[in-house]
């Protein structure tokens, strides 16, 4: 299993896009959308700058060890909207943190309540509460009955994607997504689309 474009446009939302270093709420150099020097180069220092093209780079090659390492804590299936809870939870807290955690225990046990339940454990600082709520949420719900949030009690996001005609998405008024998001998700959509396109 992959992250979906749902999947990808909301962890963008949560996590946000900066083209000069910053400091994140617990103080660590970040860049980009989320990109820290644990990640990988470039080293993450005060005074560097980056493009939105080099900050979408470094987020897909970011994202992917966050994937792999979804995947490889899962012990069973999951739906796309609780795999792509999963990234977004994973590319917060890290993998060897994910390995460990007591709500990816309870998920291979089956125990979806009680994976929500502890996902919501993981609330330090408070500045990230209302992200967790919306993961924990995302976790739970499948797209065709809501699209997730990038935190709780914001609009949901709405990204382009290829529907099961079985599953229909809500119809919801979208959010601004980052500069070349759109973009990208609309080429991915055109490669995938079957019958006549669009002029």
């Amino acid at each position: 299993m992959n992250l979906s474009p749902i999947g990808e446009a909301v962890l963008v939302a949560r996590e946000g896009r900066r083209l000069a270093a910053y400091r994140d709420s617990v103080g660590v150099w970040t860049i980009g959308i989320g990109h820290t020097s644990s990640a990988g180069p470039p080293r993450v220092v005060p005074g560097l700058t980056i493009t939105a093209a080099e900050s979408d780079a470094l987020f897909a090659r970011d994202v992917e060890a966050y994937v792999a390492a979804v995947r490889e804590g899962l012990t069973g299936a999951v739906g796309q909207h609780a795999f792509d809870a999963l990234v977004s939870v994973c590319f917060n807290i890290g993998p060897a943190a994910f390995a460990r955690s007591t709500f990816l225990k309870r998920l291979n046990a089956g125990d979806l309540p009680g994976a929500r339940a502890a996902l919501l454990w993981w609330d330090k600082p408070a500045a990230i509460r209302g992200r967790r709520a919306a993961e924990a949420e995302q976790l739970v719900t499948p797209y065709a009955q809501a699209l997730p949030r990038p935190v709780a009690g914001a609009r949901p996001v709405a990204a382009a994607a290829v529907s099961d005609p079985a599953m229909p998405t809500p119809a919801l008024r979208p959010v601004a997504a980052p500069p070349g998001l759109l973009a990208r998700l609309m080429a991915r959509l055109d490669a995938l689309r079957i019958g006549p396109r669009r002029a």
